[in-house]
């Protein structure tokens, strides 16, 4: 199995792309599902966040304020590491487990949706390709716009707080360009896929990876039987 990446700016169409992957059948880790997961109510990470934030960030009901949160972190630097720090080692473990099982079930390849792939660059050496979903400049805040309650100082805001798309796009592999109709990324992403399922690599990482480990495994058997 191998991996690849998928990422995007804000309101650029990464969730449709990524919804376009998984109706051909290709299995997505998806990351911003896992954020909401792990802040759910009584979950670890929620927990936290109350500790370092107070109950200011969170609704009667129990749950996580979401728009207030991230109006928070957005003006605050600090406090954007500060809740970084208690949701990535959460978001992370949950994507190992979730890879580790495609791996059980003998996937050729999975999709990880990360938002912040190359912020965080947390898994950018494993991966074996890297897509990056790009748009003009003016779609990018004319959909931000549209689809959020913000000023367009906000929403300026919330794209600067990224890596820049030119940044992005010069990092990947592969950019689909999601700037025109739906039928055309419809069809950039069936010709990536159709790319993907043709490389080799998975058959190439079993027998490294799995060769690897038999290796390991005889090596730890030979020590134990004739030397401990």
């Amino acid at each position: 199995m191998f991996l690849v990446g998928l990422t995007g700016g804000i309101a650029t169409g990464k969730s449709t792309v990524s919804n376009m992957i998984q109706s051909l059948g290709v299995p997505v880790v998806d990351a911003d599902l896992i954020a909401r997961q792990i802040v759910e109510p009584g979950k670890k990470a929620w927990k936290k966040i109350r500790e370092a934030f107070g109950d200011d960030v969170f609704l009667e009901s129990g749950e996580l304020d979401r728009e207030k949160l991230g109006k928070l972190i957005f003006s605050d630097m600090e406090k954007r590491r500060m809740i970084n720090k208690i949701t990535h080692p959460e978001i992370y473990r949950e994507i190992r487990w979730q890879v580790f099982q495609y791996l059980l079930q003998g996937e050729q390849f999975v999709v990880l949706d990360l938002p912040l792939l190359y912020e965080s660059n947390k898994v950018t050496s494993y991966l074996y390709k890297t897509i990056v979903v790009s748009c003009e400049d003016e779609i990018q805040l004319d959909r931000l716009l549209a689809r959020n309650q913000y000023s367009e100082k906000e929403a300026i805001a919330r794209i600067e707080a990224q890596l820049p798309l030119e940044t992005k796009c010069k990092k990947a592999d592969i950019i689909i360009e999601n700037s025109g109709s739906i039928d055309n990324t419809r069809n950039q992403v069936e010709g990536i896929i159709k790319l993907l399922r043709s490389s080799k690599q998975h058959i190439y990482n079993r027998v490294v990876y799995g060769g690897g480990l038999i290796v390991f495994i005889a090596l730890l058997c030979w020590i134990v039987y004739y030397v401990v």
